[in-house]
């Protein structure tokens, strides 16, 4: 486990290093990557000799017998996560996105309003409006710096068309582990307003020190409106396979899924589910538990480097690998100081407004990358804002 290796990824068909330049005008020749949500890191041991292990084999036909690829997720629910999950419950998708669009699919109808706490996964909004249903976005608030969810607001803001809330936990792009007080808070708003609870919980892996993620299924009274998305993608650095696990334990709402599954035709890749068995196993745990202990590392150089500009401040980072920075009180316009950033300092950054309302003085870091580059990062960014020291 070699988190500080550099690996050059240009040139390798990486959407993060080898599109930086046409999206955002960052050259990988000099340019740092800090934008698309993966890392930068090779997965654990395991999950390489789960493909070495194809390959030696050479034969690449369809999956059967997926037994021992459920149970694996059902362990790492229990073993990491409390959280007792029935075999006969879990879904493949491609991914979470896709698992996204087929939840909205399911069980909304065009012209529905969805519910997204905005800021939030840019990725949502995007699949909602594309299915020809309306986001109704609820903004989050902000207490001593971190996000807080407005209830009350949010109440007043439901007009009856919304069918769906999608939830983030742990919140990306804001970093925080929702406590179980909110999470029931969530849960009420749903039954209040007779909405389908989808919560998105990719990052739940990827925690800080003292924080402890709770399973939305864990919160009593809300099963028969919830569907659970997690996957490995995220925890292991594989989002190249494109599998997601979408588990629904009510029986009506897993139905329902089952058919729009079945009418797409849709079923898993092989690398997809070999890689995420390997990945759900004691040798991949304690890669994760190394995993995050390196990424505290890294908060802590980024937070102490970005907080000493002048202000700019870095929401104190729960979880997740995505530091989320406001450039507010620099007074300056994002134009202004996202040209800095990309320009100037040459790092390639998601713009906060892509993230809905909430997000328009905000930039999004990727310090999932070895400690060097947030390093240099660190100095650009120091340089490229030198005039308000």
């Amino acid at each position: 486990m070699n988190f500080d290796e550099i690996i050059d990824r240009r040139g390798t068909h990486s959407a993060k290093w080898d599109m930086m330049e046409k999206i955002y005008g960052v050259s990988a020749d000099d340019g740092l990557a800090m934008w698309v949500a993966d890392m930068d890191f090779r997965p654990p041991a395991c999950v390489q000799a789960a493909v070495e292990g194809m390959t030696a084999h050479g034969l690449y036909g369809y999956y059967g017998d997926d037994a021992p690829y459920r149970a694996a997720i059902c362990w790492w629910m229990k073993e990491r996560h409390g959280w007792t999950v029935d075999p006969s419950a879990i879904f493949s998708t491609h991914g979470l996105v896709n698992g996204t669009g087929l939840c909205v699919e399911t069980y909304t109808n065009p012209g529905d309003g969805v519910v997204l706490t905005t800021p939030v996964y840019h990725a949502f909004a995007r699949v909602i409006r594309t299915a020809g249903r309306d986001v109704v976005e609820c903004p989050l608030a902000q207490e001593d710096g971190r996000y807080v969810m407005d209830f009350d607001a949010w109440d007043t803001q439901m007009t009856g068309k919304e069918r769906m809330f999608i939830l983030c936990s742990p919140h990306n792009p804001g970093g925080r582990v929702w406590t179980r007080a909110e999470l029931e808070g969530v849960a009420a708003f749903c039954k209040r307003h007779d909405l389908i609870l989808v919560s998105d919980e990719i990052h739940h892996d990827l925690l800080m020190p003292g924080q402890n993620h709770t399973p939305m299924a864990l919160i009593e009274g809300i099963e028969d409106r919830l569907v659970m998305m997690t996957a490995t993608t995220k925890t292991f650095n594989i989002a190249g396979t494109h599998t997601g696990n979408v588990i629904i334990a009510d029986e009506g709402l897993r139905a329902q899924f089952a058919t729009k599954m079945g009418a797409l035709g849709m079923s898993p890749n092989s690398f997809g589910l070999f890689m995420a068995e390997a990945a759900y196993s004691p040798e991949g745990a304690e890669w994760v538990d190394a995993l995050c202990d390196y990424l505290i590392g890294n908060r802590e150089i980024f937070d102490a480097g970005i907080n000493a500009i002048p202000g700019v401040a870095s929401m104190p980072l729960e979880a997740t690998y995505l530091s989320w920075v406001d450039f507010g009180g620099t007074g300056m316009d994002p134009a202004e100081f996202t040209e800095r950033v990309q320009k100037g300092a040459r790092i390639a950054v998601n713009h906060g407004e892509t993230f809905g309302t909430g997000g328009e003085s905000f930039l999004r870091f990727n310090l999932a990358t070895p400690r060097a580059r947030v390093e240099e990062a660190v100095s650009r960014l120091q340089e490229a804002f030198a005039d308000l020291q």
